[in-house]
């Protein structure tokens, strides 16, 4: 008999036993009083917010009783209760209005996850070995408010760093404050796929640090440089919704979508056009249709107001932006780039969008100044069918992932992040925190990163918690969601917050002045009574950017193709693929799933001799990966582009060993004005390793026969 088996019959007879399977011979499977007073087969829906991006989109939970293994009071035991069964948008949420994802749909597998930690972990092995042992909370605590103390003591606070993915909630403010108050520096935020090129864009040409929200349903015509809007940048679930407005069109019209880019995404397909783009170029291409637009007087470049002057020879009207001059930089057609200008210009409202790629270059600020440019010249800032700006509601502030080199730390608390695996190799981030005396993950499942750990103080998941987000874009208003647990915890574990105010009161030198909250539940309600709506302006002095040829690691001559990592539609920047159902899905373009893949040009993969599932090596000056290839029309035959996602080394038994990463070898080129990583600016060369051996698993075709066996509990 199975271990589940076992529950099952024990639940049912009421009997109790030891369960030795369970990791400690302390816990006994008893069945414990029921929780809560739900009638049976009737189900109760209750509101949540989806974890699993910063989009932020609402939740209705479907709750029902059942009966659930759970830990009370240091035993393992039985017990009915409310339990989630199916999450679906919420209606009324302005972001998503009532529509989900795919990945908001797997987000209760986080919930029912076989390998979520249940427990507090102590390190007692080498670090990255995952030797853990489980601890009391009053243990773990108490080596936490040890550390921290022994910093005070030492009048040594600032060696103390807060490492989370970009803050977006109450959450983020309370780990801020608490920094603060401690005498720590602000968080340091981390994310793959940053869009900070494009804040600081915005800052400059509308004093707007944020993303913007598009008004895709009141538009006539959109013109996207790079951005998958509708698959994983942004916020796609509200993008979505607002670009099926715009196809149902208007009696004798519908909107028109235009593509540019050097990789078809999941957006590019569903395009009336597709422009391929040769890369670091969209800048280019901006400016030439706006060159098209001045020359043909219909605007004035005063019209662009601040955001025409950033650009230089904008005043002139851009007369090194002919399409002529423009087609022998990017090779678009000049009858192309004249047609669309004159579509873009007289089909409106109309508005220009750029994300991912052409951000992740060398010169990727100037080329989001010029996709502003363009926009404010035909009228679309802050108009139906435009750009908005979501209002903010409170911001933390945080600061670099380069900073964890740069400082003395000597305590490190890591929320939500996960920089061992989104780094490139290069940078040496495993070899940075190996350095860190003593690591805290508040983590609920051991990554490449929690496996560094001293201390692990599992977090409970989103469905057994309250719940806040504050969207930075999707919405016109203000847009801020509170809602409480739909059920109790599952596991011996605490939410985060909770943790850190209950550390916070235990510190022997107090926090000055000290968090005037009990519990995350009461700062939640008191900042639900007067949320805090501020007008997030800057007024960074205007200045003149010109373009420069994007810069790329490797020689042209030795690694002739460029190198495109994009966000995988289910796991995005691999934060995700550790939910089988995410696994399981099918990729929308490819249709391949429990792998990795490169995807290469029919008249690249010819010339090499290269098949499709075939063996191949691609090689950048900073390492090597093998995966199988996957022949596609829809990519440049100079462009190499691979889904992020796989390749882990720890996360799980249904994504660990599986795939690879392609962040492992990109080397470490940062955009010139901003410092961010410039993850689209690596180039490398490929060349065939092998036949196909099976590593390609499509849901359609002859290789599905090999797709792996995997547990479906």
């Amino acid at each position: 008999m199975d271990r589940r088996q076992f529950i099952k019959a024990t639940a049912l007879t009421g009997t109790s036993a030891t369960l030795a399977s369970c990791g400690n011979p302390e816990y006994h499977l008893i069945r414990f009083i029921p929780e809560d007073a739900m009638t049976p087969g009737i189900a109760v829906f209750k509101p949540s917010v989806c974890p699993l991006c910063s989009a932020g989109c609402g939740l209705t939970v479907r709750v029902m009783e059942g009966e659930a293994e759970v830990i009370r009071n240091n035993q393992l035991g039985v017990t009915k209760m409310g339990l989630a069964k199916k999450l679906e948008g919420d209606p009324a949420h302005p972001i998503n209005r009532g529509k989900l994802c795919v990945r908001g749909q797997a987000a209760i597998q986080v919930t029912y996850h076989p390998d979520r930690l249940g427990h507090p972990l102590k390190r007692t092995g080498e670090r990255f070995t995952g030797q853990f042992q489980e601890v009391t909370w009053d243990e773990a605590l108490s080596d936490l408010v040890s550390k921290l103390d022994s910093l005070a003591v030492a009048n040594d606070q600032k060696s103390l760093a807060f490492l989370t993915a970009p803050p977006r909630g109450l959450r983020g403010d309370l780990v801020t404050e608490f920094a603060n108050r401690f005498g720590a520096p602000a968080p340091i935020a981390f994310e793959f796929f940053s869009n900070d090129v494009l804040r600081r864009a915005n800052a400059l040409s509308f004093g707007r640090e944020q993303l913007p929200t598009f008004d895709f349903g009141e538009s006539r015509y959109v013109i996207a440089f790079g951005a998958d809007f509708l698959g994983t940048w942004n916020s796609p679930v509200s993008q979505s919704v607002g670009y099926g407005q715009m196809r149902q069109g208007w009696p004798g019209m519908r909107g028109k979508f235009v593509q540019v880019e050097s990789r078809m995404s999941q957006t590019g397909a569903n395009a009336d056009e597709w422009v391929p783009m040769k890369p670091g170029l969209d800048g280019v291409l901006a400016l030439g249709l706006a060159h098209v637009i001045l020359k043909a007087g219909g605007r004035r470049p005063d019209a662009a107001g601040r955001a025409g002057t950033l650009i230089e020879g904008w005043v002139g009207g851009l007369a090194e932006y002919s399409p002529q001059e423009v087609e022998k930089r990017t090779g678009v057609a000049t009858a192309r780039i004249e047609r669309l200008a004159k579509e873009f210009a007289e089909q409106r409202p109309a508005v220009a969008l750029i994300g991912g790629a052409p951000l992740a270059q060398t010169n990727g600020l100037f080329s989001a100044l010029a996709v502003n440019a363009l926009n404010a010249l035909v009228g679309s800032i802050e108009t139906p069918g435009g750009i908005f700006f979501t209002p903010q509601v409170r911001v933390a502030q945080t600061r670099s992932i380069d900073q964890v080199a740069d400082s003395n730390t000597q305590l490190l608390l890591v929320d939500g992040a996960n920089p061992v695996f989104a780094t490139p190799h290069t940078a040496k981030m495993r070899e940075t925190l190996m350095k860190i005396p003593f690591i805290v993950s508040f983590g609920n499942f051991l990554d490449e990163t929690s496996t560094l750990a001293d201390l692990v103080l599992p977090d409970h998941s989103f469905l057994e918690s309250w719940v806040e987000s504050r969207p930075e874009s999707g919405a016109k208003t203000a847009v801020a969601s509170v809602a409480g647990p739909v059920m109790r915890p599952l596991h011996d574990t605490r939410a985060m917050p909770d943790v850190l105010l209950e550390v916070g009161r235990r510190l022997k030198k107090p926090l000055s002045p000290a968090l005037p909250w009990q519990n995350f539940e009461e700062m939640v309600r008191n900042a639900e009574k007067s949320p805090a709506v501020i007008d997030r302006r800057y007024s960074d002095a205007a200045r003149v950017v010109s373009f420069t040829e994007p810069q790329f690691d490797g020689d042209a001559g030795e690694y002739p193709f460029h190198f495109l990592p994009y966000a995988s539609a289910a796991f995005l920047d691999g934060s995700t693929a550790h939910l089988p159902w995410l696994q399981e899905l099918p990729d929308p373009l490819s249709s391949a799933m429990w792998s990795s893949w490169v995807e290469i040009n029919p008249q690249t993969a010819g010339r090499l001799q290269i098949a499709q599932g075939d063996l191949v090596e691609i090689t950048s000056s900073q390492g090597a990966l093998r995966v199988p290839a996957f022949v596609s029309p829809g990519i440049a035959p100079d462009v190499i582009a691979m889904p992020v996602g796989q390749g882990h080394e720890t996360f799980t038994r249904y994504a660990s060993g599986r795939g690879e990463n392609p962040i492992s070898i990109l080397a470490l080129v940062k955009e010139k004005e901003t410092g961010a990583l410039a993850w689209a600016a690596t180039r490398v060369k490929i060349a065939k390793a092998g036949a196909a051996d099976g590593r390609l698993v499509l849901f359609a075709g002859s290789l599905r026969e090999n797709a792996p066996e995997h547990d479906h509990r």
